[in-house]
This record gives C-alpha cells, structure tokens and sequence, in this order.
C-alpha cells in the first residue's frame, strides 16, 4: 500500500558529491513507491548545520536516511574501530566485499545495539590522503610541527599524533575556513573530497598515503525502520542496493580520475614510489596494534583475513 508519509534524505556534502548522486539515485528510486514520499536535502551545511546536527536528526527520527564517515560513531561502537585501522586497507573491494559478508552483519548488529541507527549500507569513502599547504610530505620527520585537520574520530587523531602531526578535529562545514584562514597547515581527506571542496586552492601538495580507507554508513533511525513492513524493507533494500552499485562505482571512478583533474590544478603530487611507506607505516604500528587487540575476535577474523589475499600487512 502506498503512502505519502514524507521521507526526509540528507547528506553533508554540496551537488559536485559523489555522495549527493547516490542518494539523489535512492530518492527517485524511493518516489513513488510504498515506503513514503521522498524529501531530500543535499547538505545541511547549506543551511548552516553541522555534519553532528545531521547525524542527530537522523537518531531522533527527524529525518529518515542519511550517511556518516564510520569515524564519527566509532566512540560509540567500538567495533567499528576494524574499519580504521591504520595502513591496513589496500584493495577496496576486497573491504566492501568482507562489508557485504559476516563482517558487515557483525558491525550492523554492533551498531543497532549501542546506537538508535539501522545501517542500511556501507559506502566507499575512498583512499584518505594528506594535502598541506606547506611542504611535500614523504616521511614522518615532515609531519613534525604540522597542525592537521581531521574528523571527530580519536583513533583518526592518535594515528595522526603519531605521524608527528597536531591532529585537530572541526565539523565539515568548517574545513574550507579553517584552511584559508591558516587555522590548519594539513589535512586529510579522500581525493574526491579535494576536488569537491576545492582544497587545492589552498593545498598546493598532496600525499597519497592511503593511511586509511574510508567507510561511510548509510542509515536510517531505527524505530523507523522497525515500523515499516516486510513489503516495504524490501522495496527500501532493493532501492539502497542500487544506489549503493552507484556509489561504490563512482568512487571507484572518481578515484582514477582525481589525480590527472588535481594535476591540471598545479597540485603537486606525492606518489607511493616517492614515500617512505615503511616508516609511515611503523610510525602508527604502535596505534594500530592497540586498536587491534581491543576488538572483538570474531570480526577481525570476519574483517581482516578477507583481505589477506589483497596484501593487508
């Protein structure tokens, strides 16, 4: 049975987002159909909220889907500290495939215990890479005195720490002002982001470390969720399914793209051959290993054996 029960989407990000397509896609899957009539609002930063106020909507119900990085939640779900482990991820989809298999029920089930989300799908968040406006960065002693932007995640900020950064974190609404008035000399960001944000303008050299692969969640309320029918859960996951093929191809895409397009701006660009990853990678062994023996068992043996085979040290 359909119903004109509104649906409010919403995201953080401006309409160059890759994350703004796919859940344009969700919304005109979703149209018409019995789950409710879709509302979308690409990003709330527009209209002067945070990325936080966002994600409370989201658990109080005011609004219905919706995406965050992982790093955001990981205070609250421990568990989701797998996702960011330092250096770890090397092949992309070798991650989404162990997000798509036991891993990602262990972590929704993680999740839906300790926090008023229903995660619907794990996004591709890319690569995270290193831009500053100061110097190439290719070993840890080039980090030293660097004041780096960085999401609210304290195992983001300790990893950072140990590269011999000051790790801050500010609200994405903020990142582009704390940039150009000097607040940060780095920050770090997949490269999608530097392209949407035009960080360029204000970080002439980027570092591909890779230092983490991002993973975005895309939920939904729980007690919202949890009031729909069996009909509509499917028709939702279906809608979700297709929008998530969507943004795990552009991301994928964009990716391959963004160097040649950061290029042509002038950025100078640190590739692997020119780091020195062994040390990078000692650098934040310490946090890693830390981070790892707090977690669960059962999901590192979900999570991280999965990408054995993809070259994960």
């Amino acid at each position: 049975m359909k119903t004109h029960a509104p649906v409010h989407l919403a995201g953080y990000q401006g309409s160059a987002s890759i994350l703004t397509a796919a859940l344009t896609k969700l919304a005109r899957r979703l149209d018409g159909g019995t789950v409710g009539t879709p509302h979308l609002l690409p990003d709330v930063t527009s209209l002067g909220e945070s990325a936080g106020s966002l994600f409370a909507s989201l658990e109080k119900g005011e609004r219905h889907i919706g995406y965050m990085a992982s790093g955001y939640l990981s205070a609250r779900v421990p568990e989701l500290a797998v996702l960011d482990l330092p250096f770890t991820v090397q092949d992309r989809q070798a991650a989404l495939a162990a997000l798509d298999g036991e891993a990602g029920v262990f972590l929704r089930d993680a999740v839906a215990r300790q926090t008023g989300y229903h995660v619907l799908a794990f996004w591709d968040n890319g690569f995270r890479h290193i831009s500053n406006a100061v110097r190439p960065i290719t070993k840890p002693e080039d980090c030293q005195g660097l004041v780096i932007r960085t999401l609210d995640s304290d195992l983001y900020r300790r990893a950072l720490s140990a590269l011999g950064f000051t790790a801050i974190t500010t609200d994405v609404k903020d990142l582009v002002r704390v940039l150009q008035d000097g607040t940060v000399d780095a920050q770090e960001n997949p490269l999608t982001n530097l392209l949407t944000f035009e960080l360029w303008k204000h970080h002439p050299h980027v570092s591909l470390t890779g230092h983490f692969f991002g993973v975005l969640l895309l939920v939904c309320p729980r007690s919202w969720f949890e009031r729909l029918d069996a009909a509509q859960r499917a028709e939702l996951q279906q809608a979700v399914d297709e929008a998530t093929a969507l943004q795990r191809a552009s991301a994928a895409e964009q990716d391959a793209s963004a160097l040649t397009r950061l290029r042509s701006h002038g950025v100078h660009i640190a590739g692997m051959e020119d780091l020195d990853m062994a040390r990078l990678q000692q650098a934040t062994a310490g946090v890693r290993q830390q981070s790892l023996s707090q977690l669960p068992p059962a999901l590192v043996q979900a999570y991280l054996p999965a990408l054995a085979a993809a070259g994960t040290h």
